[in-house]
């Protein structure tokens, strides 16, 4: 076994089916291990934990693994239509290898069928293996902090609106004095002009000897 990848293999393990397996230490341990028995170790602890799992559930794990069963049968069952569907769109260009369409059409849909089981049975087991269901003591924990969390927020956010509406700068609105929409009951001031209006006839002030009418004033 010195050319076995164990890191990759424990980090599968880990990955895969959701067990931390001391597999390097293992092998230090017992020189009779091998391929097969360490196989059947492996499997014996996944088997443990899993048992561990239905004990802590009870008989309502069945009903959860027929759940989880359906739900990934059914995604992969539309995956499979769409590869037979592509399958047999392209079918027909088996003809320029100097095959049969058809009977390649039989082999090529038998392997994607033997695939899909294959993908159904590794989904399963992997989805069942990683699966935790948290006891209701947690789940009631969760919803007090996330209710906790709400009612300190409606607080933060009544106590920003109540300074607002005491800041003397700040209008009901929450705009400041003196800025539009502030006093929008208050009517404007109309404006002054504070030059002597020219008239259109007089002359322009420029100097250019034109009426006002026939210079700036045209602007």
């Amino acid at each position: 076994y010195e050319q076995w990848d164990i890191p990759g293999l424990e980090q599968a393990l880990s990955s895969e089916v959701g067990v931390q397996l001391p597999i390097a230490r293992w092998l230090d341990e017992d020189d009779e291990l091998h391929e097969e028995t360490l196989r059947e170790r492996i499997v014996e602890q996944v088997k443990a934990q899993y048992a561990e799992k239905e004990a802590a559930i009870g008989p309502d794990i069945r009903v959860i693994e027929k759940q989880i069963m359906l739900q990934i049968l059914d995604n992969l069952w539309k995956e499979h239509l769409a590869a037979m569907d592509h399958l047999r769109q392209g079918i027909h260009l088996r003809a320029y290898a100097q095959k049969q369409p058809k009977q390649e059409y039989k082999r090529e849909a038998f392997q994607l069928f033997e695939e899909l089981l294959s993908n159904v049975k590794h989904e399963v087991i992997r989805v069942l293996a990683r699966f935790t269901v948290q006891a209701q003591e947690d789940l009631e924990t969760m919803e007090r902090k996330r209710r906790e969390a709400e009612a300190q927020a409606r607080m933060t956010y009544q106590k920003a609106a109540a300074g607002a509406l005491d800041d003397p700068g700040m209008s009901p609105q929450g705009a400041p004095q003196g800025q539009p929409g502030a006093n929008a009951s208050q009517p404007a001031t109309p404006f002054k002009r504070r030059e002597r209006k020219i008239g259109r006839n007089e002359p322009c002030p420029c100097g250019s000897g034109k009426k006002y009418k026939a210079c700036h004033g045209a602007l």
